[in-house]
């Protein structure tokens, strides 16, 4: 099971036996927050401080990939569809998108301060996020 240590700047995964490895993320101050596997077998991660989205291998090598927008404030991530990834960036009120070779894409929030928190692939492949002014958002090709 993997782990992130917001405080610590590190990346965790504990065995079924419970021994506990832990790698560093490159960036000062990244503060990993949400988690999710990867279609290509890594864990991503985002950086809420570092406004970059991370990967591991499971030999905990690190790469690391820059918001566009500053201080976006990563906060969720979760596997899409089609092998990409999605996340939010609560800090500047968007929905974000990165593919496995690090290509991101920004969609904003038409609601002001939004805040989006939660996100997850819903059943109809749509993106939905939660929205810390009390409404969930949507986000679809249609």
């Amino acid at each position: 099971m993997w782990f992130s240590e917001n405080q610590a700047k590190r990346i965790g995964r504990i065995t079924s036996d419970g021994e506990i490895h832990e790698f560093q993320i490159p960036t000062e101050n990244a503060s990993p927050v949400g988690l999710a596997c990867g279609s290509d077998g890594a864990v991503w991660f985002v950086e809420i401080q570092g406004n970059k989205v991370g990967m591991i291998t499971t030999e905990g090598q690190i790469t690391e990939y820059e918001i566009p927008t500053k201080e976006a404030c990563p906060h969720a991530i979760t596997p899409g569809t089609e092998g990409e990834l999605w996340f939010t960036g609560w800090g500047q009120n968007q929905i974000g998108r990165i593919t496995m070779c690090g290509f991101i894409s920004e969609y904003p929030i038409p609601t002001p301060n939004a805040e989006p928190h939660g996100i997850i692939i819903g059943s109809d492949n749509a993106v939905w996020f939660a929205e810390e002014c009390n409404q969930i958002g949507k986000l679809s090709s249609n």
